[in-house]
């Protein structure tokens, strides 16, 4: 006795797919992930990227540092990320002129402020930056 999938069986399920009907733009869209309008998609796409490391001290690459990530002309972050065992984290940015304030949101004495880099960014481009905790 042979354990399996008969043999008629397959060739059925096999036929039946050559016998469906050709798929819609929208169905391979959907399915592929890919607009027909590449243009629409690219400028989707297009992204700034803001990559950095918290540094402590002795120069060493700081984990779990809380970061924050703000236009300049914000009071409030719009991204908030946490730095990986390397002491990096990356985030993507929109595309255009623009001034960043991306801040180690850590504890600091009274009247210190929290250890911060401005990053510039004109086009879809990457910028590095470093933060260095002093404590």
């Amino acid at each position: 006795m042979r354990r399996g999938i008969p043999r008629t069986w397959v060739l059925a399920c096999s036929a039946s797919f050559l016998l469906l009907p050709p798929a819609k733009a929208g169905v391979l869209e959907f399915l592929t992930g890919q607009s027909s309008n590449s243009a629409e998609t690219a400028a989707k796409r297009d992204y700034a990227l803001i990559y950095g490391t918290v540094w402590g001290p002795g120069d060493h690459p700081k984990a779990g540092v809380p970061v924050t990530i703000r236009r300049a002309f914000d009071k409030k972050p719009k991204w908030e990320l946490v730095s990986d065992r390397s002491g990096e984290f990356a985030q993507r940015v929109p595309v255009g002129a623009q001034d960043y304030i991306v801040q180690a949101d850590i504890k600091t004495p009274k009247g210190q402020p929290k250890p911060e880099v401005t990053v510039h960014i004109d086009d879809n481009e990457r910028k590095d930056v470093s933060i260095h905790l002093s404590k």
